[in-house]
């Protein structure tokens, strides 16, 4: 994972509670676990099979500290013999791998190579493509509903940010803008609020990341901060309503 992605996720963590960061995590390795259970019994969860060994039989608790936070799983237990998760063995860490599935989701969607090297990173065995492929889309629908989500009630202070990140498009490495906002409501809780990805942090580009905020309901902005780029002045100015002028960092209603 290069830094400037590694920089990316810092930003968000700090940004948020972290909640959706974690929510991700838990949720990818809960699923990974069932895929991986469902090949050693021989049987899907409810699931009819000749090739049935044995049954589930509840779960038991177990927390994993990662750069996400504290993660808590649930272990399948099974009627007859016993599953323990790859991942959780001692000296066997593939937290770069995990924080690298959920970056590569906030920025341009899981792809199941990702997945594919993060099962291996895991030391998990017998998950198939299709089981890869539909983890992928789940992630993925999850990070859109979270980033589509309605914005409720009023945010009075506005952050904005933006860094560069080299991707893989169309065959050839492109640097493109991932630009953050983040917003502190009424009763102080502060959140990311929307992620936006563009080629140049044009005024055209904030001004639509803007508008973007708008429609979801963003309302009740009193100050945004950020730096003293041109293009993000201009669309504060338009979309916000705020006077950038003679400040250089701050923009006041």
């Amino acid at each position: 994972m290069t830094e400037d992605r590694m920089a990316l996720i810092e930003q968000i963590q700090k940004s948020t509670d972290g909640d959706f960061l974690r929510t991700i995590a838990e949720h990818t390795l809960h699923r990974l676990m069932d895929f991986e259970v469902e090949a050693l019994i021989g049987a899907a969860r409810h699931e009819r099979s000749d090739t049935r060994t044995t049954y589930r039989n509840g779960s038991r608790p177990r927390q994993l500290d990662t750069r996400l936070g504290t993660l808590d799983l649930k272990i399948p237990k099974l009627r007859q013999g016993s599953y323990f998760p790859a991942f959780l063995e001692p000296r066997k860490t593939a937290e770069k791998a995990l924080t690298a599935v959920i970056q590569e989701a906030w920025i341009q969607g899981v792809s199941t190579r990702k997945v594919d090297d993060l099962v291996q990173a895991l030391g998990m065995t017998g998950i198939s493509k299709s089981q890869v492929s539909a983890l992928c889309q789940e992630i993925d629908t999850r990070v859109q509903s979270f980033l589509e989500r309605p914005l409720e009630g009023d945010w009075p202070y506005l952050w904005l940010d933006a860094t560069y990140l080299k991707v893989r498009q169309d065959g050839r490495i492109i640097s493109i803008a991932a630009i953050i906002a983040t917003g502190v409501n009424q009763d102080g809780r502060r959140e990311v609020l929307g992620l936006g990805l563009g080629l140049s942090e044009a005024a055209t580009f904030w001004i639509e990341f803007l508008r973007s905020l708008v429609r979801r309901g963003l309302k009740g902005v009193k100050l945004v901060i950020s730096d003293a780029h041109e293009g993000l002045k201009a669309a504060i100015s338009q979309v916000l309503r705020a006077d950038s002028s003679g400040r250089r960092n701050s923009h006041w209603p």
